[in-house]
């Protein structure tokens, strides 16, 4: 838009130097020939006259004037007087002018003049070059050189395409100027919208500009303040029923779990069971629900943490499950190093959490997984891949929605908010986080973060 107001007001302020400019310009450039024509007519006629005067004194003083025009006066007559000047080529102009009295003014050319202009004048015996009594006796003809006139022709005309783009640069920069001052109100409601698309709910518009913008500032605003109102209660309203929730999920477990202990009928104990994976699940579903609540509050900042501490303090926690399993958990590239990456206290651990117990969950019996971490550039890219079944690409395209389930291992026991919650704890922290196949079968979870600017001993 800057451009387009920019390249609008250069444009007027050319087409009034146009309108302003180039008529002064062609006013000057006849001004000049008018002049021209004149001076070179009166010197003619002055010539003429002492052509006709045909005295000693009129012949001494024309041949003086001649010499001081040197090649530029050419002079013919019927008295001696002009007999030592030179005389002119005969044609049409110098016919006419002996014939019947007219003078002639050539130019040379048809666009604006040529190299010379020729003006060609009759004298008349004894009486002004105007006297129709009196034949004329003869005819002066000027030779006159244009190049002076083409020097302040030049002179005329580039002065004012100079100007003109003095005044174009300067146009264009009152024009940027001006265009990002009434543009700014504008980009100030798409900064605004931007950092809103990004999650970013607290962002505001400040009023300013024009009436118009002030007023849809206004309004947006006071739909973000809206919308912020009621994100927020829902939030809060997930966080406390997750909490709540918690309470009687867990009574309600070592309720089954002493039925469980109480019951010898198998058929019961099998209902009991099933039951209690139930509670389980939705246990599950509820912290899950919870972690989401808080992550989407963002009440944390990122900070320098060292990736490698976090991942060995988790896979302790994770290797017990793993044995009873006869699945290996396998460190590979820095993921044992000190690599420093931004992300907020507890978040890294609730990602490795949800990421190693899906790897687990659909590993096979004696299968491996293997946690990789290293540096590139700026980012630390950590990976987790398992030897399962893997994902479609269908599947990968909607894992990370809430409350999806797919068909495979974990579409039986998972409650579908495992990777939403990956998804956005990582990008809270300004990092991606996507699913690809394993080298060796299986799936890949990538994981990249910003690296700490501070670098890891």
């Amino acid at each position: 838009m800057i451009r387009q107001l920019v390249r609008s007001y250069v444009l007027l302020v050319a087409v009034a130097i146009a309108l302003f400019t180039v008529p002064v310009a062609f006013t000057l450039t006849d001004q000049l020939r008018d002049d021209t024509k004149a001076s070179v007519l009166r010197e003619a006629d002055a010539m003429a006259l002492l052509l006709g005067n045909d005295e000693s004194a009129a012949c001494e003083a024309l041949e003086e004037v001649a010499n001081a025009y040197e090649d530029e006066i050419q002079v013919t007559a019927t008295a001696g007087c002009a007999a030592d000047l030179p005389r002119p080529t005969a044609d049409e102009a110098l016919a006419r002018a002996l014939r019947s009295g007219e003078s002639s003014v050539d130019w040379g050319s048809d666009f604006i003049w040529g190299d010379h202009l020729v003006v060609t004048v009759p004298a008349h015996e004894g009486a002004t070059a105007g006297d129709s009594d009196k034949g004329p006796v003869g005819a002066v003809r000027i030779q006159y050189s244009t190049g002076e006139m083409t020097s302040r022709l030049w002179q005329i005309w580039g002065f004012r395409a100079v100007l003109a783009v003095l005044v174009l640069g300067v146009a264009a920069v009152i024009g940027v100027v001006v265009a990002r001052r009434l543009t700014r109100p504008l980009r100030q409601l798409n900064d605004m919208a931007s950092k809103f698309s990004d999650g970013d709910l607290t962002a505001r518009s400040p009023v300013t500009g024009p009436q118009e913008t002030q007023t849809l500032a206004r309004t947006l605003n006071q739909g973000a303040e809206r919308l912020d109102t009621l994100i927020a209660s829902q939030r809060i309203f997930v966080a406390d029923a997750s909490h709540q929730l918690r309470t009687p999920l867990t009574a309600l477990r070592l309720s089954l779990d002493n039925i469980a202990d109480g019951v010898d009928d198998e058929f019961v104990k099998e209902d009991v069971e099933q039951a209690t994976a139930e509670v389980v699940r939705m246990s599950r579903l509820v912290n899950g629900l919870l972690v989401l609540a808080r992550a989407e509050a963002k009440v944390t900042a990122a900070e320098p943490l060292v990736l490698g501490d976090i991942v060995q303090e988790r896979l302790a926690v994770w290797r017990p499950a793993a044995d009873e399993r006869g699945v290996t958990i396998a460190l590979g590239g820095s993921a044992d190093g000190r690599l420093l990456v931004l992300t907020s206290p507890g978040h890294m651990e609730q990602v490795l959490d949800n990421v190693l117990s899906n790897a687990l969950e659909v590993s096979p019996d004696g299968g491996t997984i293997t946690v990789r971490a290293e540096q590139r550039g700026d980012e630390v890219v950590l990976s987790v891949d398992d030897e399962g079944p893997g994902m479609s690409d269908t599947d990968k395209s909607r894992a990370f929605d809430r409350f999806w389930r797919g068909k495979g291992l974990t579409g039986r026991t998972g409650s579908g908010l495992g990777l939403a919650v990956v998804k956005q704890l990582v990008t809270d922290d300004g990092g991606t986080v996507a699913l690809r196949d394993a080298p060796g079968g299986g799936l890949s979870v990538r994981i990249s973060l910003r690296a700490s600017s501070r670098s890891g001993g």
